[in-house]
C-alpha cells in the first residue's frame, strides 16, 4: 500500500472542474462544519471562497492558537552542497547550469554551525542538491553527527532514500525530512524533470510512506506553486496529507508553500497565485486540518510574512542563505533561488513578537515523548 494507489483514484481534470464548480453555498457549508473533509477543502480553495477570506482567517487564527498556542517556531536552512545530478527546469542547482559547485567540508560545516548558533537557532534544515555519489549516504553519515553536536533538531531536504537508509540516518541524529513532490500532475512532472533519478515520479511520491515506515518524527510535503494550476495541485497535497495521517498516525506532518522564485535559468510560472490567494490557501489547510504544521520560508516578502504569521503559520525560516557556506562566507555566490525577506534573525523575531506571538528557536524533541 502506498499513495500511488490513492492518487490513481483521482483524475486531474475532474478535480479541477469540481473545485471551480464550488458555490458560495458550498463554502458556507464548509465554514459551519466542525470537521472538514476533502470535498470541503475544494470549496475553501475555490474561487467562490475568495469572498469569505475574513471568516476563513478568523477561524484559522482561533484553530491555530488553540492547537499551537501563541508561539511560532524558528528554523534556518543550512546548504551543504549544490552538486546535483538532476536536470530540473525551475532550480538554480540544475546540473546543466554552468555554476561553481561546492560541497562543504567538516571544517566549513562547523564554521557555518557556529554562525547559525550565534543567531539563536536550535533547529536547522540541511539542504543539498541531489547527487547520490558525492552527496549521498557516506557524506550524510559523516556530517550528521558533527552537526547534531550543535543543534537539538535536524531536518533534511535531500534526495529521496530507501526506508533502511532513513532508519540508519535516524541513528545519526535525523529528526525530520522535507520531500516535496513539486507537482502531482504526472505529465507536467515529466516536462520539468528531464534527466536524473528525480524523473521517477512514483519513487518520489512514495517517499513519505518510506519515511513514516522508518518512524521519522516529522515529514514535510508540498508542491512548488506555479508549476501547475495551483488549486488542483494543492488539493493533491491535502489528499496526500489525509492519506498519511490515516495510515501513519505516529509521525507529525508539515506543509510548505513555496512559490516559484527567480533563479538561474528562471522558469515562468504556469499558474500565478496572488498574495490574497496564498492567504486563502494557508487558511484552507488550517481549516481542513487542525494538527498539521504550516511553514513559510523567506521566499515571501517581509510584509507578507508579518501579516500572515498569526493566521495559521506555525514555523518560519529566517536569515536564510541558499548557497553552501553562505553564513560564514559572505562572498556572493549562486543561490538556489532568490530570497525575499532578507532581515536578520533578531529582526524577524521582533516582528513575531510584535504580531503577538513568541518565537521558539527549538522544535519539539522526540526525547520529550519518552520514545
Amino acid at each position: 500500500m502506498s499513495f500511488i494507489k490513492e492518487i490513481n483514484k483521482y483524475q486531474w481534470d475532474d478535480i479541477r472542474l469540481r473545485i471551480y464548480a464550488k458555490t458560495a453555498a458550498d463554502v458556507e457549508r464548509a465554514l459551519t462544519k466542525p470537521r472538514r473533509d476533502l470535498e470541503d477543502f475544494m470549496a475553501l480553495i475555490s474561487p467562490a471562497a475568495e469572498g469569505y477570506l475574513e471568516q476563513m482567517a478568523q477561524q484559522s487564527y482561533v484553530l491555530t492558537r488553540k492547537r499551537f498556542g501563541h508561539t511560532l517556531s524558528m528554523y534556518i536552512p543550512l546548504y551543504l552542497s549544490n552538486l546535483c545530478s538532476n536536470s530540473c527546469s525551475y532550480c538554480g542547482f540544475s546540473m546543466e547550469n554552468r555554476i561553481k559547485r561546492k560541497t562543504l567540508s567538516n571544517e566549513e560545516i562547523n564554521a557555518e554551525c557556529r554562525v547559525i548558533k550565534s543567531m539563536g537557532f536550535d533547529s536547522v534544515l540541511l539542504v543539498t542538491g541531489e547527487h547520490e555519489n558525492k552527496v549521498g549516504m557516506n557524506y550524510f553519515k559523516r556530517v550528521l553527527p558533527e552537526i547534531k553536536r550543535h543543534f537539538s533538531y535536524l531536518a533534511m531536504e535531500v534526495q529521496p532514500l530507501d526506508t533502511e537508509q532513513y532508519l540508519e540516518l535516524k541513528s545519526y541524529g535525523l529528526d525530520a525530512v522535507m520531500v516535496y513532490q513539486e507537482t502531482y500532475n504526472v505529465t507536467t512532472y515529466a516536462e520539468h524533470h528531464l534527466r536524473g533519478n528525480k524523473r521517477d515520479f512514483e519513487y518520489r511520491l512514495e517517499t513519505p510512506d518510506r519515511l513514516a515506515t522508518a518512524g521519522v518524527d516529522k515529514i514535510g510535503i508540498g508542491c512548488l506553486i506555479g508549476l501547475e494550476e495551483w488549486r488542483t495541485d494543492c488539493f493533491y497535497v491535502a489528499a496526500h496529507l489525509d492519506y498519511l495521517e490515516r495510515r501513519y498516525w505516529k509521525s507529525r506532518y508539515s506543509i510548505s508553500f513555496p512559490r516559484l522564485r527567480p533563479c538561474e535559468g528562471a522558469l515562468k510560472p504556469k499558474s500565478v497565485i496572488s498574495d490574497k490567494q496564498l492567504v486563502q490557501l494557508i487558511c484552507a489547510y488550517r481549516l481542513f486540518n487542525n494538527e498539521v504544521e504550516l511553514s513559510l520560508s523567506t521566499r515571501e516578502s517581509e510584509s507578507f510574512r508579518d501579516n500572515v504569521f498569526p493566521l495559521g503559520i506555525t514555523s518560519i525560516s529566517a536569515a536564510s542563505k541558499t548557497q553552501p557556506g553562505g553564513y560564514a562566507d559572505t562572498t556572493e555566490q549562486l543561490e538556489q533561488f532568490e530570497i525575499s525577506d532578507e532581515r536578520s534573525a533578531n529582526h524577524v523575531a521582533r516582528a513575531v513578537k510584535t504580531s503577538g506571538l513568541e518565537p521558539v528557536w527549538k522544535d519539539w524533541h522526540v526525547g520529550y515523548s519518552g520514545s
